[in-house]
């Protein structure tokens, strides 16, 4: 175990945080519970996977009007970094059994196929024109999502990232991958059912009135001794540090 690799620098702040889980009975006790639906995004269907992102997207952005500012630059400074270990599963089953049934193919499907197509929307919607990236592996993705947002704000081009960790419940095609896989790669758990996990994180100065994150490094998990309840690790799988981080620097508004 590296422990003296850093992977995000102390200048990074904690602006807002917000996790979301599957809502009525099967959220019930968990961090981001929530007994209402999923609000529907236009051009995005079947799957909760687009709408996941663009809630927990548009709960730490906040409004468009303000989060843009006056001369627009709190969107050109912004980057977002997209984490995902097997993307929108069900979109890609759908798509799959269409092909097979020799059913004309959906236009929406097509777009929704690629994980970073709602990033397209969320983007449009705060007119952000910063970097936006996709990471995806096998081993302590939650601690690479971090990393890549550190190289990011250490390029000089953004003034915050931010950080959106998303799984879909795993369905037949994810049990093949990760059974075929077994002894190659280790999946890190994977949740037990839908959930995104949101980080606006920002660079700072010293009395700003944020929360600052610690360096972070491979043993960042659990932070200071706090170990990730049995339940969270269940429910949340490889998504559990992030749902920590969000339940340690609080839900803070923009």
């Amino acid at each position: 175990m590296t422990t003296a690799a850093s992977l995000v620098a102390p200048h990074l702040s904690v602006v807002a945080t917000v996790v979301r889980t599957p809502w009525g009975d099967a959220a019930e006790g968990l961090p981001g519970a929530t007994d209402v639906a999923l609000p529907k995004v236009r051009g995005f269907v079947g799957s909760r996977f687009g709408p996941l992102v663009h809630a927990v997207g548009t709960a730490c952005l906040g409004e468009p009007e303000a989060f843009a500012g006056a001369d627009g630059s709190g969107s050109r400074r912004t980057g977002i970094v997209l984490a995902t270990m097997f993307g929108d599963t069900v979109t890609a089953d759908t798509f799959t059994q269409r092909v097979i049934a020799g059913q004309v193919h959906s236009p929406l499907l097509f777009l929704q196929s690629v994980p970073t197509s709602i990033l397209g929307h969320l983007t449009k919607q705060y007119g952000i024109t910063g970097p936006l990236n996709c990471v995806s592996g096998g081993t302590d993705l939650a601690v690479e999502a971090l990393r890549l947002a550190d190289v990011l704000m250490g390029s000089g081009d953004v003034d915050q990232v931010l950080v959106v960790g998303v799984e879909s419940a795993p369905n037949e095609r994810v049990g093949w991958v990760t059974a075929s896989l077994a002894g190659e790669a280790s999946f890190g758990g994977l949740p037990a059912n839908d959930v995104a996990v949101g980080l606006l994180l920002r660079r700072s100065g010293q009395d700003d009135g944020l929360s600052r994150l610690p360096a972070v490094t491979s043993d960042i998990f659990p932070l200071g001794g706090t170990e990730i309840p049995p339940e969270w690790a269940a429910a949340f799988g490889w998504l559990a540090p992030l749902v920590v981080l969000c339940e340690t620097y609080g839900n803070a508004a923009l």
